[in-house]
């Protein structure tokens, strides 16, 4: 496998409301308000007639359709507090100032939440080196990482934190019949775009032993489109033995890029936890 870039930028702070239950649909919202007025050259036009479309990150990360995203939102359910990171893969790495600059600019001028708090007390991390905190920026010598796939673990937990959403024959899987092979097949189609590994193919050799999962429902009202949009999907854990190196670290890439349906918003985190053997 190639090598793997990705950048890590994580947020921290406390609001005088409790956060949602789900801050996926919040957080991007408020981000893509600021990322386009961070990045926009010409705002008096619509991004498609845009000239410089092609160029913009703002396009590439809320006006792009029907393509996989090289970034995410990272988070866990029902925390007290904002605690949440942007993953920003392969060459998208390249504009992680803007997105920075974008939630800087998100938070302290902006405001979050339906009464749009603007924060002034928070920090920011880069790949877990600290870069701002107290309205001071800190230098940053390096902000691009690679992939970690030098563990191995024939048997591992699968965690599911946030909403698995994956399709099946056109419809998204609701209950215990999900497969390893429909896990893996969503995560290569991710990798392969996202790190244009075209070529890449699937030697798959492992097995579900146990399964404790339930379908949790989530919806996400969309402002610009007045509508409601599904965002449910599987949580729980399972059980997989018999892994081969291969199939365990599209595993351990899907613990970066996500998994499935929407992970913009934040769904798809799962966490690996390797078993004695």
């Amino acid at each position: 496998m190639i090598n793997m870039r990705f950048c890590k930028i994580s947020v921290l702070f406390k609001s005088k409301n409790k956060p949602p239950y789900f801050i996926g649909s919040q957080l991007r919202g408020a981000l893509g308000y600021a990322l386009k007025d961070v990045a926009c050259i010409d705002k008096s036009k619509i991004c498609q007639n845009c000239e410089f479309y092609n160029n913009c990150v703002y396009y590439r990360a809320f006006e792009e359709k029907n393509s996989y995203h090289k970034y995410r939102l990272d988070f866990e359910l029902n925390k007290p507090y904002y605690d949440f990171n942007l993953y920003v893969f392969d060459d998208e790495c390249e504009y992680v100032f803007d997105y920075i600059s974008a939630i800087h600019k998100m938070l302290t001028e902006f405001g979050v939440g339906e009464n749009r708090e603007i924060i002034n007390d928070f920090s920011i991390y880069v790949n877990d080196e600290k870069i701002y905190q107290n309205n001071h920026f800190y230098q940053l010598e390096n902000y691009i990482d690679n992939i970690n796939l030098n563990t191995f673990s024939k048997n591992i937990e699968l965690i599911l934190l946030t909403p698995l959403r994956i399709k099946k024959n056109n419809v998204f899987i609701r209950d215990m019949n999900i497969e390893l092979l429909d896990i893996i097949n969503s995560i290569q189609k991710r990798y392969s775009f996202i790190y244009n590994q075209t070529n890449f193919k699937i030697n798959l050799e492992g097995k579900i032993v146990s399964k404790n999962l339930s379908y949790q429902e989530l919806n996400r009202k969309s402002n610009r489109q007045n509508t409601k949009m599904q965002l449910g999907g599987l949580i729980g854990t399972i059980k997989i033995q018999d892994l081969n190196h291969q199939t365990y670290k599209l595993l351990k890439i899907g613990e970066y890029i996500g998994v499935g349906k929407q992970c913009v918003f934040g769904l798809g985190k799962i966490i690996i936890k390797e078993e004695n053997e």
